[in-house]
């Protein structure tokens, strides 16, 4: 019964480097990087635990087309006051996605939000 105990303790201690080092990698390599433009239409901060900033911005290509929803997380809050200020005009978004990040407490997409311009 001792070697099973012990066994099981060096398993739960092994899975739980494992989650944390999935977790550290997911949230350090960056899988692409690039920019969006157009009009944030919405930008809140939610959740029950952890509370991250989630945003829309709407894409147009040609006027009168519908318009491409881009879904993002702003892991910084002084970036997301810069896009409240600038919600209703044209912005810019920097991003960088993450692939692969295990939980929602780091944003419920992968597409994180580094910085953000308004375009005249």
């Amino acid at each position: 019964m001792k070697g099973f105990l012990k066994f099981l303790a060096i398993a739960l201690v092994v899975i739980f480097v494992g989650f944390c080092f999935w977790t550290w990698a997911s949230l350090n390599y960056v899988y692409s990087s690039g920019e969006r433009a157009g009009y944030v239409q919405k930008l809140s901060k939610k959740g029950w635990i952890c509370k991250t900033w989630e945003g829309e911005l709407a894409m147009v290509s040609l006027p009168g087309t519908a318009p491409e929803i881009f879904l993002f997380t702003v892991p910084d809050d002084q970036v997301a006051e810069h896009i409240n200020q600038s919600l209703g005009r044209r912005v810019t978004l920097t991003y960088e996605q993450h692939l692969g990040i295990p939980l929602s407490c780091f944003g419920e997409t992968g597409y994180y939000v580094a910085n953000v311009r308004l375009v005249e």
